[in-house]
């Protein structure tokens, strides 16, 4: 009992302690200021679906004008996304539809055939780019090289066009000429923003396949021929 009264006039005797005012007293007691988004009461899970498809489809629409005027920017890498891969992996694929070679049964690019030569090629870059050590990350690279496909999809529409008139000579150059500056397009762009992702003496290993690529995707226009 009188050790439990000794400790109880040691705690009495703190509440009589008092602080200095010269002594700085260290530490931050103010309330942390609230952020903007609480302060609106908003965020992107309250706005309508509308706006959201709005906004998807202009993110989507400034990349592709990112691919048409292409130049050392990183707005392909910062707000990536496959929205607009897909959608023109998907146009691609239908437009190689019905060629005179499907219907023989004898190796002619089918829908599923064209989907996976693109997602595949993507994914086998991408792999090359990260083992050659490149920064750049591995959607970063499907969305800048799908975006990149776009111009050989304008060339597939121009061809398509091109051979209602016939499919001779005349057809078939200037089917070259489309496909070819498409092709350069492509891989022009596609360079533009993953040169500076990888290392300065190895970017050549890096656009090899970039190149290896986007011909493949080319040569497949090319040799188009429609169903009679």
């Amino acid at each position: 009992m009188a050790e439990a009264d000794g400790s109880s006039r040691a705690f009495l005797g703190l509440s009589d302690v008092s602080i200095s005012e010269d002594i700085p007293v260290e530490g931050d007691i103010s309330m942390p200021p609230t952020s903007s988004l609480q302060d609106d009461g908003f965020s992107t899970l309250d706005e309508p679906v509308k706006d959201t498809v709005l906004r998807d489809l202009k993110a989507v629409g400034n990349k592709f004008v990112h691919v048409l005027y292409p130049k050392k920017s990183k707005a392909l890498l910062r707000d990536w996304d496959l929205w607009g891969p897909l959608l023109l992996c998907v146009t691609l694929a239908l437009l190689l539809q019905g060629g005179s070679v499907d219907s023989k049964d004898d190796g002619g690019p089918q829908f599923a055939e064209v989907f996976v030569i693109i997602w595949f090629g993507s994914l086998i870059i991408t792999l090359n780019s990260k083992l050659l050590g490149g920064t750049i990350s591995f959607f970063q690279s499907l969305c800048v090289l799908g975006y990149c496909i776009m111009p050989l999809t304008v060339a597939m529409v121009v061809c398509r066009i091109v051979l209602l008139g016939g499919s001779g000579t005349v057809s078939f150059v200037v089917r070259l000429v489309v496909v070819c500056a498409s092709f350069g397009w492509s891989t022009f762009a596609s360079t533009a923003f993953l040169a500076d992702s990888q290392p300065q003496n190895r970017k050549a290993l890096v656009v090899y396949p970039v190149f290896l690529f986007y011909f493949v995707i080319g040569w497949m226009i090319l040799t188009f021929a429609p169903a009679q």
